[in-house]
């Protein structure tokens, strides 16, 4: 179909109302979900969720590598810190119980369910200048671009800027500290692997899927990562993930106390 012209052009994106591509937000989302998508390699996405939603993210190649952040909802200065993650909770690697915590002592999202255990709170997503000397090139619009590129274009469409991007986590590569103090590599659980998170709070979610920083392939490997999300409930008291440990009992109090004085 010709294009050359404005009536060409029209005709031909009218054309491709209905069709589907293997990577694409599926809108509206199917019944009995809030969020539907799939993310190719080097993509990204970003969404903002209502607390209690549960996010689920699939790995059905072992090749993705979902790189997370997390800001509370019209709050953005309250947002993920990995360092608060391990260091309240004792742990550096991350599995179904672990809270994903704010520098304010509260939960901002939970992981309640993991069948790949193959995540990394410690090396952060890729930045152009590793990929350029890596791969030849880094930029956002490029074929290998950077987690961090991509994180600026997510989170621009939320009013936010380069300043306001911590250090992320990232699901379905993992790495392992040896005795030495060195991190390992140790890769992907192989396909089918999911985890699942629970928003503690309302959320703004970025997420960048792109190869890990320590993948030691020479190419940019990264495969499709499926994002679904549906309605749900938020931890509360009596759940035993409120009560798994006194730090993240405290967190969930925190948590509790700062919603409900708002109203929330």
């Amino acid at each position: 179909m010709a294009t050359g012209t404005t009536y060409g052009a029209r005709d031909h994106a009218r054309a491709q109302d209905g069709k589907r591509a293997a990577a694409m937000p599926l809108v509206p989302a199917p019944e009995g979900l809030v969020w539907a998508e799939t993310v190719a390699g080097g993509n990204y996405t970003h969404k903002v969720l209502a607390r209690g939603t549960e996010l689920r993210l699939a790995d059905p190649t072992g090749t993705a590598c979902a790189h997370l952040l997390l800001f509370a909802e019209g709050r953005p200065w309250e947002r993920l810190n990995v360092a608060d993650t391990v260091k309240v909770q004792w742990n550096a690697y991350l599995g179904a119980g672990r809270l994903l915590l704010s520098d304010q002592g509260r939960v901002l999202a939970s992981l309640v369910a993991d069948t790949s255990g193959r995540h990394d709170t410690l090396c952060g997503t890729s930045s152009a200048a590793r990929n350029t000397a890596r791969y030849g090139d880094g930029s956002p619009h490029g074929g290998t671009p950077a987690g961090r590129e991509l994180f600026k274009l997510a989170a621009a469409k939320h009013g936010l800027g380069p300043r306001d991007l911590p250090p992320s986590l990232s699901f379905f590569q993992g790495v392992r500290v040896d005795p030495d103090g060195s991190v390992e590599f140790v890769g992907s659980a192989g396909p089918g692997t999911a985890v699942t998170l629970r928003a503690e709070q309302p959320l703004t979610v970025l997420l960048a899927n792109v190869p890990h920083p320590l993948d030691p392939r020479p190419r940019y490997v990264c495969g499709p990562l499926e994002v679904r999300a549906r309605a749900g409930a938020p931890t509360g008291p009596g759940d035993p993930l409120w009560d798994a440990a006194p730090e993240g009992r405290r967190a969930f109090e925190n948590t509790a106390e700062h919603l409900t004085a708002r109203g929330l």
